[in-house]
């Protein structure tokens, strides 16, 4: 079984090094967890961009919810995401929601035209859509997409380990191909149980974070999650 993926969220530079520094694989970037994460300024960017080594997926999002906004606001993500391609990103988090809880194909083929063959995740919109299956279906062969971030369920990874696992079950059918990221309320009792399943990517904000968001990534925070992650997976 491979080594599995860790991601962490940094709001800044000094959250992006102590996660490297942890043993985090890839940083996610964000601003504003009051809104449950938003698209951070180019500055911040390259500061975290210049501060460490490891892969960054900066997300694509400018207000709270799952909806991409009207054509103005959709119009104005685009333009910020192509200001993050020029300051250098190259991977991104986007997923966005119409009226009826399918994926918003419109805001979707919008973004991944301008971010041009990038390697990005579809976040946890899938965790409110009407039909899991079905936006999977509606999104496979999409350029670029290799992730999918999910607790599961709506209501966290705790309620939702029994669909985690038996989604893993099925990678490589069709729409199933991208990676599953198990995120959203994921605590340190749940892995064991994921890692049996098969799941091998991880993403953790507050849960590295014992001071609240508030405070920055904590260092030995980040070593424990990567030590339980690296454990070996039981048998049987």
């Amino acid at each position: 079984m491979s080594r599995p993926i860790f991601e962490v969220i940094a709001l800044g530079a000094e959250d992006a090094v102590a996660a490297q520094e942890g043993g985090a694989d890839r940083l996610e970037l964000v601003t504003d967890m009051a809104a449950d994460g938003l698209t951070p300024s180019r500055a911040t960017f390259g500061a975290i961009r210049s501060a460490v080594r490891i892969p960054l997926r900066v997300m694509l999002r400018l207000s709270d919810g799952f909806g991409a906004g009207d054509a103005r606001e959709l119009d104005v993500l685009c333009e910020t995401a192509q200001g993050l391609r020029a300051e250098g990103a190259d991977e991104f988090v986007l997923g966005f929601l119409d009226a009826r809880g399918r994926a918003d194909l419109d805001a979707v083929h919008a973004l991944v035209d301008v971010i041009d063959g990038c390697r990005w995740t579809f976040h946890r919109a899938m965790d409110r859509a009407v039909d899991r299956d079905a936006l999977r279906l509606q999104l496979a062969g999409l350029p670029g997409l290799d992730t999918y971030l999910t607790a599961g369920s709506a209501h966290g990874v705790g309620a939702g380990l029994t669909v985690l696992c038996d989604e893993a079950a099925r990678s490589g059918e069709p729409g199933y191909e991208p990676e599953l990221l198990v995120g959203g309320g994921l605590l340190l009792d749940h892995v064991p149980m994921l890692r049996a399943a098969g799941l091998a990517g991880f993403h953790v904000g507050g849960a590295v974070r014992p001071g609240g968001w508030a405070a920055p990534v904590d260092v030995s925070a980040v070593r424990t999650w990567r030590e339980a992650l690296d454990s070996p997976v039981a048998v049987g």
